[in-house]
């Protein structure tokens, strides 16, 4: 029986020796003339000056791929999942030819909506701040080169691929595509946990089966998601640890994270004399530019200026709360708002100042608590042959389920309190800090 896409020039092509661009670690990716047209548009153009993971190159100089790089993986992974997805008869029945190429456009344009310093802006869920999949649509204009692009190369219009970013319609195709877009084991997570692994120089993201995962993948019972046959339940568990360590050792490194919080405190202290529309159309360097010029003179130019100056001066940690050291205080900072994040710095920073016995500058004081939106779902099922069942795979897999029972979340994520280098020194060990966090959050 020959393959419901095999007539999808981009799958035709796959395995060729020609026609492909090349990404690390040694990919080949099918490179047609309908994708160079969209690759060569300014809009997409404008991913090689968004870094993938913004501030981490504090820490880990290797990390600063971009998104333009990580497009072409997705996409690369969007080909993969296809190709074994179309031996599926229930899948082939449910995605026409013509939606797996609109899967494949939303693949090399699910982060077309990023601007830079995305994610930080995001986790402080500002009213003011669309998500970066509904600004997709600020690059998606009727009359914009990248629509008539899709319009005249693929027949795709912008609208079915916002659909497929940004849900509005409910059908089945619908959902099964953006399963495989974003969901528990999808392109998007295939790619940046080996990828981001990559370019930082640490194993962690790279240590499971890419290729039996995805030759495991079948559609689940209810016909709207991925499942995976029994043979790919290993590969699966060890992809959710893969992420949970990249998550402990990367994303929430304590530095990664310090120069995240001197960012996002940076950003809400500029933010009303920033044109916004205009910001997230920048380039990476030309919003680095803004914001310093932005902060010159005032408060905020020690954060940008230790974060983009010609010297790398980061705060230092000074206490650290989690689900396993002072629960409360974790629990009762995490509630806060960025806004009152804010606040209960600048209250800590008047009651250290009295300790030290010297009037502390505003932004010498931070902290960092977890976004309120979770990272990690488990929820796919396992199909087994034998008994002809799906069953969850946290329901099978030890692993999965007791990181779901501890909250991966709460495990990886913790508060923490940074203070400026020269601050630091001057604080003595035997000070309790916990005692004026508590007496900052109770009396604001």
């Amino acid at each position: 029986m020959s393959h419901p896409y095999s007539d999808i020039s981009e799958l035709a092509q796959a395995g060729n020796s020609f026609g492909v661009i090349r990404i690390p670690t040694e990919q080949d990716v099918p490179f047609t003339r309908r994708v160079r047209a969209i690759v060569d548009t300014a809009e997409f153009q404008r991913l090689r000056q968004v870094t993938q993971l913004a501030l981490a190159s504090h820490v880990y100089p290797g990390a600063t791929h971009t998104r333009f790089e990580h497009a072409l993986g997705v996409y690369h992974n969007a080909l993969r999942y296809l190709w074994q997805l179309g031996s599926d008869a229930k899948f082939a029945a449910i995605v026409s030819r013509h939606d797996a190429e609109v899967l494949i456009v939303a693949a090399l344009l699910h982060d077309i909506g990023h601007w830079p310093f995305c994610h930080p802006i995001e986790d402080m869920e500002l009213p003011q701040m669309p998500p970066h999949e509904v600004f997709a649509k600020e690059f998606l204009r009727p009359d914009g080169e990248l629509t008539k692009v899709l319009e005249s190369q693929w027949n795709v219009s912008a609208a079915e691929v916002l659909d497929v970013l940004v849900a509005k319609s409910n059908s089945p195709s619908n959902r099964l595509r953006r399963s495989i877009l974003s969901g528990p084991i999808d392109i998007d997570k295939m790619d940046y946990l080996a990828r981001d692994s990559q370019h930082c120089g640490v194993p962690y993201g790279r240590h499971f089966d890419r290729n039996r995962l995805i030759n495991s993948l079948i559609v689940n019972e209810a016909g709207d998601g991925l499942a995976i046959t029994s043979k790919g339940r290993t590969a699966a568990e060890m992809m959710v640890f893969a992420r949970y360590v990249m998550f402990t050792e990367v994303y929430w490194h304590h530095a990664v994270r310090s120069a995240t919080t001197m960012f996002a405190r940076s950003f809400l202290e500029l933010m009303p004399k920033l044109d916004l529309s205009s910001l997230f159309r920048m380039s990476e360097p030309e919003l680095i530019r803004c914001l310093c010029t932005t902060a010159s003179g005032s408060d905020v130019a020690s954060l940008t200026d230790g974060l983009f100056g010609q010297r790398r001066r980061l705060h230092k940690r000074l206490a650290e709360y989690s689900i396993y050291h002072r629960e409360p205080l974790y629990r009762a900072l995490r509630l806060l708002t960025a806004t009152q994040l804010a606040g209960c710095s600048s209250g800590l920073t008047q009651r250290l100042g009295a300790v030290v016995g010297r009037k502390l500058l505003p932004m010498d004081v931070l902290i960092d608590a977890p976004p309120q939106h979770r990272e990690v779902e488990f929820r796919v099922d396992v199909w087994f042959r034998s008994s002809k069942e799906y069953r969850p795979l946290r329901e099978v897999s030890p692993i999965v389920d007791a990181m779901a029972k501890t909250q991966f979340d709460d495990c990886v994520k913790k508060v923490r309190i940074f203070v400026s280098p020269e601050i630091r020194d001057l604080i003595p060990a035997s000070l309790s800090v916990d005692e004026l966090v508590l007496d900052a959050l109770k009396n604001p």
